[in-house]
């Protein structure tokens, strides 16, 4: 199974919607470089959402595009919620990510979920490592290479 990106998103700050960006550098073990979620210190270094699950929320009628769910990768054509934790995935030329979570718990309601109206990254949004480092760019294909099932 293949995917695709279709946008590469970066932000300074946490809780805030990403901006889309022409590429992403990627840096092993560490995140996305000029990200404020890049850290060696935790798993969720890259955070990726499908363009399907943006499309539903643009039906229910809100105003969103690839980035203000604060997600790094949009991707298209990949069930990401079905890519159990282990899955590794390559990204480009170079790049490889291992899913380490799916969703996540919303404590209290970020900036984007009074930006955007709601926000479906905790329920649809998958975040990984960095196993292998190198560019990102919207276009690229995604590749399942591993998957832990």
């Amino acid at each position: 199974m293949s995917g695709s990106v279709i946008s590469v998103n970066i932000s300074d700050k946490k809780g805030v919607r990403k901006k889309p960006v022409e590429e992403i550098i990627l840096l092993t073990d560490f995140g996305i470089e000029g990200d404020a979620h890049a850290s060696s210190e935790w798993h969720r270094q890259v955070s990726l959402l499908a363009m399907e699950s943006i499309s539903k929320m643009q039906y229910k009628g809100f105003d969103v595009v690839p980035g203000d769910f604060a997600e790094n990768i949009t991707t298209e054509g990949i069930d990401l919620l079905k890519l159990p934790v282990g899955t590794k995935l390559t990204i480009g030329k170079d790049v490889e990510v291992e899913v380490t979570q799916i969703g996540k718990e919303c404590h209290t309601k970020c900036a984007i979920y009074y930006q955007a109206g709601d926000c479906v990254m905790p329920k649809e949004g998958i975040f990984a490592k960095v196993n292998k480092g190198g560019i990102i760019r919207k276009g690229d294909e995604i590749q399942i290479v591993v998957s832990s099932k």
